[in-house]
């Protein structure tokens, strides 16, 4: 599971049985921020000359018929970047930077990349972090610039204490951005219970074993809006490229449909993480990379992709905010969450959305049966573990033929769907 991109977390993280290990790990403080010290115009020049060395390294490493090891590329591009006037710290960053981009474009088979905004990477070589006074001083050639950040003071405290690792600068629509990369230890506790969370383009399903619950989503607005961007696309199909206004319309619809799922994500997730908090519970995800298998070849392609992304940039901020306040993550195996009885394993026959087992005579709908599912396997990759103190509910005569493990205890939430 990988929480890269615009993500407050950056790299990769391994499961381990299922669950995210404690460990070390990075959260970002993003921030606008405005030049109090040094010129405006000199630091965008800087980070115009970075994107253009970084492009000029990018296409000498995709010409090469073998993408050179780090001292290779060393030799082949440090001088020509020291020739630039950036300092011999930004210059290593520029062609490392680079090597990892090539390398990972051509693992992938993907097309030569091709580098639009303006920003640079700096370490604490080329960068001091001051949360006191809310001030980044960088210098990526010759020049010294203090960058004041431009946000709630009590968000910036919230990083007060922790190790700063890396500096990044980017200028975007006409606004200078800020983000800074902190270390810190991810201890999870020992959970009392799990809450299960199964993701649906309407509602977002939790059971935690006792009872289910539905919250809203806001990710058909956001679809809505996302169509009808493409729906003019596809009515001026030679003209939206070149005619200003059906361009910035299109591209005002693909953005507040982007926002819309941003913003609601990153407030869904902190109302959920700070109530499993609360319980002392760990939340138990659906491990999206097997998602794209389950796909009907017929569906609409844009309308997938975009549903991907709303499901896994929810699932990448519960993720985000879990490691920030110290809440267990358990990822689950999704085949077959919405198509097996929770009570006997039977497979399920669906009237619309209205789940039937013909062996038991089980009835509920299909969010619930996926978030029921999803909660027994989350249960089961705690199952075993010594001094576990989940609190699952009793566990007396009757047996899930399928898994061969009894889960009596689970009527209380079939109930709780009838009530």
């Amino acid at each position: 599971m990988g929480i890269v991109g615009d993500n407050p977390m950056r790299g990769s993280i391994r499961l381990v049985d299922g669950r995210i290990p404690e460990g070390a790990y990075h959260r970002a403080l993003k921030a606008e921020a405005e030049v109090i010290e040094g010129s405006v115009n000199d630091l965008l020049w800087d980070l115009l000359l970075y994107r253009y060395a970084m492009q000029r390294v990018v296409d000498a490493l995709w010409d090469l018929d073998k993408v050179p090891n780090r001292s290779q590329s060393h030799r082949m591009f440090y001088n020509v970047l020291r020739s630039y006037g950036f300092r011999a710290h930004v210059a290593r960053n520029i062609y490392d930077l680079a090597l990892a981009l090539v390398k990972a474009v051509k693992e992938n088979n993907g097309s030569k990349p091709t580098l639009r905004k303006l920003s640079a990477r700096l370490d604490y070589q080329d960068a001091r972090v001051e949360l006191d006074r809310g001030i980044v001083r960088a210098i990526i050639r010759d020049k010294w610039h203090a960058l004041k950040l431009k946000h709630r003071r009590e968000y910036i405290e919230r990083f007060k204490g922790l190790r700063w690792k890396e500096v990044h600068i980017k200028y975007e629509n006409g606004r200078l951005l800020v983000s800074i990369v902190f270390e810190f230890r991810y201890e999870p506790y020992a959970p009392r219970g799990i809450v299960a969370l199964d993701i649906n383009l309407r509602t977002v399903t939790a059971c935690d074993g006792s009872e289910i619950r539905r919250y809203r989503t806001r990710f058909i607005d956001a679809l809505s809006k996302r169509k009808r961007g493409e729906e003019l696309m596809k009515k001026y199909p030679k003209r939206w490229r070149y005619n200003e206004k059906i361009l910035e319309k299109v591209k005002s619809l693909h953005r507040r449909a982007k926002n819309i799922i941003v913003d609601w994500s990153w407030k869904f997730a902190k109302q959920i993480i700070l109530k499993a908090l609360r319980h002392g519970y760990a939340v138990a995800l659906e491990d999206l990379e097997g998602l794209r298998e389950n796909v009907n070849s017929k569906s609409n392609e844009v309308a997938w992709k975009f549903t991907m992304f709303a499901y896994r940039r929810l699932q990448h901020s519960i993720i985000s905010k879990a490691l920030e306040y110290g809440v267990p993550i358990i990822i689950v195996d999704p085949r077959s969450t919405s198509s097996t009885c929770p009570r006997c394993g039977e497979k399920l026959v669906y009237i619309h959305r209205l789940a039937v087992c013909r062996r038991c005579g089980f009835k509920a709908y299909r969010d619930s049966v996926g978030a029921m599912n999803i909660w027994f396997r989350a249960l089961q990759a705690y199952a075993g573990v010594p001094g576990s103190p989940l609190s699952a509910p009793a566990v007396k005569g009757e047996a899930r033929r399928s898994r061969g493990t009894s889960y009596e205890g689970m009527k209380k939430v079939i109930r709780a769907i009838h009530n």
